[in-house]
């Protein structure tokens, strides 16, 4: 997803949760994940290349860290965790296929429909992510030459594959997995901390 998709997919997820303050540093976090350093050899954290594996474990990672630093009391190291974590999340949705799965066993269904968790699909072996490596895939990201280089490149690219804005075939879908998956990242973690932790990493 693009940053300004991320945020709104936090916002819409989490603002009745999170005061805006904790809110923004939260999306602060998510958006550092589209830095420039993480675009290469760090595909966990966009779930690009099919790393699944790798990109599940990655939010294990940032969800124990989020906790660690509750323990400690320290919302600012929770919040940071906890947006790097959704960040990777959000675009699972975006960036493999499975919005395009889900759509094949629910044809009629409408975007806010999408279940962002049915196991079947989630151990799918249809299920693939976009490659980022292919030699003409850096032309994709400039509007002048995008046109041609997508005719040009093979379905399982990252530019042919990707839902980061609308437009993109399945972008309403992705967001809307996205938002309810955010949800229920919060929702699980939420069920392992005391009133105390949950009120200084909300700010409410």
């Amino acid at each position: 997803m693009k940053p300004q998709y991320h945020a709104e997919i936090t916002i819409q997820a989490l603002q009745d949760i999170f005061s805006k303050d904790a809110l923004k540093e939260i999306i602060h976090a998510n958006s550092g994940q589209d830095a420039l350093q993480y675009q290469i050899n760090h595909p966990h954290f966009h779930f690009d290349e099919s790393a699944f594996k790798e990109g599940f474990a990655y939010v294990d990672e940032q969800r124990g860290l989020t906790l660690a630093a509750l323990r400690h009391a320290e919302p600012g190291r929770a919040r940071a965790a906890f947006g790097r974590a959704i960040h990777a999340l959000q675009d699972f949705y975006a960036h493999s296929n499975y919005v395009s799965l889900w759509q094949l066993g629910n044809p009629q269904a409408g975007s806010q429909e999408i279940d962002p968790q049915v196991e079947d699909l989630l151990a799918s072996d249809q299920l693939i992510s976009g490659k980022l490596y292919y030699p003409l895939e850096i032309f994709s990201f400039i509007p002048l030459t995008e046109p041609l280089v997508l005719r040009l490149l093979p379905c399982d690219s990252h530019a042919l594959m990707n839902k980061d804005y609308p437009g993109r075939p399945g972008f309403e879908f992705a967001y809307w997995a996205a938002v309810k998956r955010t949800r229920q990242f919060y929702v699980a973690l939420a069920d392992e901390l005391d009133e105390p932790s949950k009120v200084i990493f909300t700010n409410h």
